[in-house]
């Protein structure tokens, strides 16, 4: 009787890779999509969720619509683009990804995206190949990156929570992109920061995300 050999099964990190390899046929393929004109300013698009849409709140209410007033006094030139959609997922920012870059042509991406994914226990292993692939899409038109973090209470367990956490340090650290670690993390102690939802910040507390994002985008805009 022969015995099989046992395949071993692909890390974590070749499926993300594979997953991304996927993704720039697209992109190569784009390459004639229209550019910038010359004296076009340069560009922050942000890719997020209810959070960076502004849920609940007006326009220039949210914390990128205040981010994006701070920039224009301290780095004119500058303009930010905000193309997020509240209840996005890792899974819608991944299929919108290489469009966004093409229309756009960033010099940094934003991506703040995965408490949607972590509200529905989707399994971590989709959450960072998509977050995988927006990330490896921004590299491959030139933008720096921005990769912002969540946090979620441990209703499915202690190690997924940990998990979640840690597929932010993981692509921050194999990318080498800035990472921003928790973005609720200047209110999320007080629930008067929260709409009724709980889920939900505030229009008093914005400013306080947008200072706390800043801190970790502006080394990238030099």
């Amino acid at each position: 009787m022969r015995c099989s050999r046992a395949v071993p099964l692909p890390s974590p990190w070749a499926v993300v890779l594979l997953a991304l390899l996927a993704a720039l046929p697209a992109l190569a393929r784009a390459q004639d999509a229209p550019r910038p004109t010359p004296g076009t300013p340069p560009t922050i698009l942000v890719m997020g969720d209810s959070l960076s849409a502004g849920y609940g709140l007006s326009a220039e209410q949210g914390w990128v619509s205040l981010l994006a007033k701070r920039i224009e006094s301290d780095q004119p030139g500058w303009r930010v683009v905000n193309a997020s959609i509240s209840g996005e997922t890792t899974a819608g920012g991944s299929a919108r990804i290489v469009r966004e870059v093409l229309r756009v042509k960033p010099a940094v991406v934003v991506i703040e995206l995965g408490a949607n994914d972590g509200l529905r226990g989707l399994p971590l292993r989709e959450m960072r190949r998509n977050l995988a692939r927006m990330v490896g899409a921004s590299q491959y038109v030139g933008a720096k990156v921005l990769l912002v973090g969540m946090r979620i209470p441990p209703n499915y367990g202690a190690d997924y929570a940990d998990g979640f956490e840690r597929v932010y340090r993981d692509l921050a650290a194999h990318f080498d992109v800035a990472l921003l670690p928790f973005l609720l993390e200047p209110i999320a102690a007080d629930r008067g920061n929260f709409q009724d939802d709980n889920l939900h910040p505030v229009a008093d507390a914005q400013p306080m995300l947008r200072d706390h994002v800043w801190e970790a985008l502006a080394p990238l805009l030099d």
